[in-house]
């Protein structure tokens, strides 16, 4: 028996798979078992064809390949040069287990692209499970981007043979880029950054408050709601946001390329986060995912390491806005249905902008409300009070003045936020502060007596709930870190405070 790897889309993971054949003497045939799509069983056509078109001999005998685990559902035409190349090399006695091979066979023997290639082995090396592969040349130019792997491009099935024969004699030097982007490392670990702002803060003039808002937000990953009359900025902060987020390791630029090819986007590997703004028009699924036969992913997935940007929270359906509570929890997303159950991870900064009634004038100077307190508060309604309890930070934008000026640019907060994410890492801390559990709290959320008094305070003042203590310390622990301080001060925890619903 002879095994060689390939792999399959589950969601948007990749699963290995490994593919094993036997060749024994009995009535010729070609089977495939392990729960394989059409697309590999028709395989034994392309694999038979591609075979007797370069000369050579399609054995005689009764040849199984088992496609395992089996209780996996397997799919893609790319298992097809796996499958051939063990019929080929069934009588070599070296094994090629560490091995992984992808592509489709004509029936002239060339080796095809296929779409499922790339989110698989992008999936595959976030995983650390593939050192070295054979894929399509066509493929080579995107796939040599993804670092760390040893890739070997064929044009024809001969080649991938020629290949594996001669494995001994391959010079293994990897064909894969360096990522080349400004980085600082600690604990050996490299994050990365760059430092192009297409949209800059300098555009927003005035705002103070919401700017500062903003930087920490950026820099503790918290979720922040913006409320202020039409015009007054919010939209434009909530775009500029993604210019000045932390720096991202090699797994999460893997992670976002992965979810740039699913969406149908050719990845560039920038160490820049994504942004999904869906219209409060869309549907549920067009937001979380679904699909009556297979489980596809959503905004909010495809949010992951990024900002979920809802324009118009208040028009939302409230079923959306419910729905969004578990996965601003639980950083995951998990979407059943009767042929397929899968989980998508959803850690993303939330960020949501609002007028403060129907009408938008409400906090305006000028304009007279042209709302009823009853419009009104219907309007204020549509958002739960558990959904608010999710939300960090709460912003009521100022309201626009011809006197006002640029102060921060995105530079300037850029590099404040690379600076608290560089101090939290060196006092061990791994996830974000708008993410840290319970146990990271208490270790790393140091509060000196001022700060306890007046956080004790708040509590029996304003009757807060276990989510919201928790929340207030860790965004003044972002406060703190913003300035360097090891404790949360009483002058950090006032600033978490103002930030709180009223």
């Amino acid at each position: 028996m002879k095994k060689i790897f390939c792999a399959t889309l589950e969601g948007i993971e990749a699963k290995v798979v490994d593919v094993e054949s036997t060749l024994t003497k009995g009535l010729p045939s070609f089977s495939i078992v392990g729960m394989a799509s059409t697309a590999i069983t028709e395989a034994k056509e392309r694999v038979k064809s591609a075979l007797l078109s370069n000369e050579y001999k399609f054995p005689p005998k009764r040849i199984t390949f088992l496609l395992a685990p089996s209780e996996l559902a397997k799919s893609g035409s790319h298992f097809d040069l796996s499958m051939a190349l063990l019929i080929l090399l069934n009588d070599e006695e070296k094994d090629f287990n560490d091995w992984f091979i992808f592509g489709e066979l004509g029936l002239d023997g060339v080796v095809k692209e296929n779409i499922q290639l790339y989110p698989l082995i992008l999936s595959l090396a976030n995983q650390n499970l593939i050192k070295k592969a054979i894929v399509p040349k066509e493929a080579l130019s995107k796939l040599q981007k993804i670092p760390n792997i040893i890739f070997y491009g064929v044009d024809t099935l001969n080649e991938a043979v020629e290949i594996l024969k001669g494995e001994d004699k391959l010079e293994l030097e990897s064909t894969a880029s360096v990522l080349e982007y400004p980085h600082f490392e600690i604990d050996g670990e490299k994050l990365y950054y760059i430092k192009e702002y297409k949209e800059d803060f300098s555009d927003v003039k005035g705002q103070d408050i919401a700017k500062r808002a903003a930087i920490i937000a950026a820099a503790g990953f918290h979720n922040l709601i913006l409320e202020g009359s039409p015009g007054c900025g919010k939209s434009m902060i909530a775009n500029r946001l993604r210019y000045i987020l932390p720096a991202l390791n090699n797994k999460e630029i893997l992670d976002i390329a992965k979810l740039d090819v699913i969406e149908g986007e050719e990845p560039n590997f920038k160490p820049l986060r994504n942004m999904k703004n869906p219209h409060h028009s869309s549907t549920p699924a067009s937001i979380f995912g679904g699909g009556s036969y297979q489980a596809k992913i959503g905004e909010v997935g495809l949010a992951h390491n990024g900002i979920l940007f809802f324009d118009e929270l208040p028009h939302f359906s409230k079923n959306v806005l419910e729905a969004l509570r578990e996965p601003m929890q639980d950083k995951k997303i998990r979407i059943s249905r009767v042929n397929a159950k899968v989980n998508y991870p959803a850690d993303f900064l939330f960020v949501g902008a609002m007028n403060p009634c129907p009408c938008g004038n409400l906090l305006d100077e000028t304009k007279e409300c042209r709302c009823n307190e009853l419009e009104i508060q219907r309007y204020k309604n549509r958002l739960s009070d558990p959904f608010l309890d999710r939300i960090d930070l709460n912003v009521v934008m100022q309201n626009v003045s011809s006197d006002d000026q640029p102060s921060y640019t995105s530079k300037q907060m850029h590099k404040m936020v690379l600076e608290a994410q560089i101090f939290s890492r060196q006092r061990g801390q791994k996830s974000f502060n708008g993410k840290m559990n319970d146990d990271e709290i208490e270790k790393f959320c140091l509060m000196d007596e001022e700060a306890k008094n007046i956080l004790d305070t708040a509590i029996t003042r304003f009757g807060l709930s276990f989510r919201s203590i928790k929340k207030i310390q860790k965004v003044a622990r972002t406060i703190a870190d913003l300035v360097q301080s090891n404790v949360i001060t009483n002058e950090h925890m006032l600033e978490a405070l103002s930030y709180r619903r009223r």
